[in-house]
C-alpha cells in the first residue's frame, strides 16, 4: 500500500541526521535536468520534500541535460564547474566517467539502502552500468501520433514513420543519431540482433542515413523532449518521437488527441552523476541530497507524476495511482507487457564508445 504523505515525510526526515550538516555548508544546489513534465515530477518527488525537511536550502534548476557532456567538458577546461548534480542518460554517464568528469561512487555507502536493509548495489542491480552512475528511471523513446490526422487506420509499426504514402505529413525526430539510426536500419530490413554490428561499419552508417533520406524533407528536428508533444498538439506534425512520459502527459493530463505507438520503443536509463572536483562543502551537500533522493519511496513517488519505471527493485511494488488523476500508472509504463511486445534494447556501451564519431557524421548529413 502506498505510504501517506505524512508517513513518507516522516520516513525521509528520519534519513537526515542533524549532525549531517555543518553550518558553513553551501545552502544552494544546482541540479541539471530535462525540463518539462519530467523535471516537474522530480520537483514533486525529490526537491520539494527535501526543502521541506531542510529549511533554508535553495534548489536552482538548469535544463541543460541534453548538452551535459559538452558543457561539463567546457566547465572542466575552464576550471569552473557550476553544476552540483546532473541528470544524464546511461551512455553519457559512461563517457563522463571514462573522461574523469564524473565522480566515482561507493553505491552502498553513498545511496540509500532499501527499507529491508538490502544494499543499493543489490536493489539497483544490473542498472548500475557505471561506477559514476546513479540510476533513476527506466524510460523509452517512442512515437506519438495525431489520432485525427493519420486517417482511418492508425500506425501500428515503427516503419509506418517511413511510409509517407500511407501516412503523409510532417514527422518530428530528435536531432541526434541515437534511435534514429537503429529505427532506420530496422525498417531497411536489418534484424534487431544485427543492428549494432551493421551500424559499426561505414556501409551500415551510410545505409541508415540513406533510409532517413527518404523522409528527411518531412522531418522537424527537435532537441528538447517537450517539443514533440507541442508540435503534435499544434498539428504541425502527424507523428513524432519523444520520451514516453512526455506523451503520457499530453494524453492523460492534457487530453490531447494523441495515440501511442509502442512498437520498437527504445529502452533507456536516465540517472544522475556528480561532477568531479566539487569543493568539499558543495560535495557534502549534494551527497546528502543524493542519499535522500535515492530512497525507495522517493523513486516510487516520482512514478505517481510521470509514466517512467523506478530504477530500483524495491520501488516497483510501491507504484500506484497518478497523484492527481487517480489512474493506475502501471499500464502506462514502458515495461508493461502490453506495451513491450517488440522492444529495442539500447546498447549503452556501444553508444558510449561510438557517440562522438556518429554525432559528427549525423550532423554533417543534416546540413547536406
Amino acid at each position: 500500500m502506498k505510504m501517506t504523505k505524512l508517513s513518507a515525510l516522516a520516513m525521509t526526515t528520519a534519513l537526515i541526521a542533524p549532525a549531517a550538516f555543518a553550518e558553513d555548508m553551501a545552502n544552494e544546489l544546482t541540479l541539471v535536468s530535462w525540463g518539462g513534465s519530467y523535471q516537474a515530477s522530480q520537483t514533486k518527488a525529490y526537491t520539494e520534500p527535501y526543502m521541506a525537511a531542510n529549511p533554508g536550502v535553495k534548489i536552482i534548476w538548469d535544463e541543460s541535460s541534453a548538452e551535459a557532456v559538452a558543457k561539463l567538458r567546457a566547465m572542466n577546461e575552464a576550471g569552473n564547474v557550476t553544476w552540483d548534480l546532473v541528470d544524464a542518460v546511461a551512455s553519457d554517464s559512461m563517457r563522463l566517467c571514462d573522461e574523469g568528469l564524473a565522480e566515482e561512487l561507493d553505491h552502498d555507502a553513498d545511496l540509500a539502502a532499501a527499507p529491508d536493509g538490502t544494499p543499493a548495489s543489490e536493489d539497483f542491480g544490473d542498472l548500475l552500468v557505471s561506477d559514476c552512475f546513479v540510476p533513476q528511471i527506466v524510460y523509452s523513446t517512442t512515437f506519438g501520433y495525431r489520432t485525427d490526422l493519420v486517417g482511418a487506420e492508425a500506425p501500428t509499426t515503427v516503419c509506418d514513420v517511413f511510409d509517407l504514402a500511407k501516412f503523409p505529413g510532417k514527422r518530428a525526430l530528435q536531432k541526434r543519431p541515437i534511435d534514429n539510426m537503429e529505427w532506420a536500419l530496422y525498417c531497411d530490413g536489418v534484424a534487431k540482433d544485427d543492428i549494432y554490428d551493421v551500424l559499426g561499419t561505414d556501409e551500415g552508417v551510410a545505409r541508415g542515413l540513406a533510409k532517413l533520406d527518404t523522409i528527411k524533407d518531412s522531418v522537424v528536428w527537435w532537441s528538447a523532449g517537450a517539443e514533440t508533444p507541442q508540435l503534435l498538439a499544434d498539428g504541425e506534425v502527424v507523428m513524432g518521437s519523444t520520451f514516453n512520459g512526455r506523451l503520457f502527459s499530453a494524453i492523460a493530463e492534457q487530453n490531447q488527441p494523441i495515440g501511442m505507438l509502442w512498437d520498437m520503443q527504445s529502452f533507456d536509463l536516465d540517472g544522475r552523476i556528480v561532477p568531479a572536483g566539487l569543493p568539499a562543502d558543495r560535495k557534502a551537500r549534494v551527497m546528502h541530497f543524493l542519499k535522500f533522493a535515492t530512497d525507495t519511496q522517493r523513486l516510487a513517488d516520482q512514478a505517481a507524476y510521470i509514466s517512467y519505471g523506478p530504477a530500483r527493485a524495491s520501488s516497483a511494488p510501491l507504484v500506484g495511482k497518478h497523484a492527481e488523476l487517480g489512474i493506475d500508472m502501471a499500464p502506462h509504463m514502458p515495461t508493461d507487457p502490453a506495451n513491450a511486445g517488440n522492444v529495442h534494447t539500447y546498447d549503452y556501451e556501444w553508444w558510449a564508445d561510438n557517440r562522438d564519431d556518429l554525432d559528427a557524421k549525423f550532423q554533417a548529413w543534416l546540413v547536406k
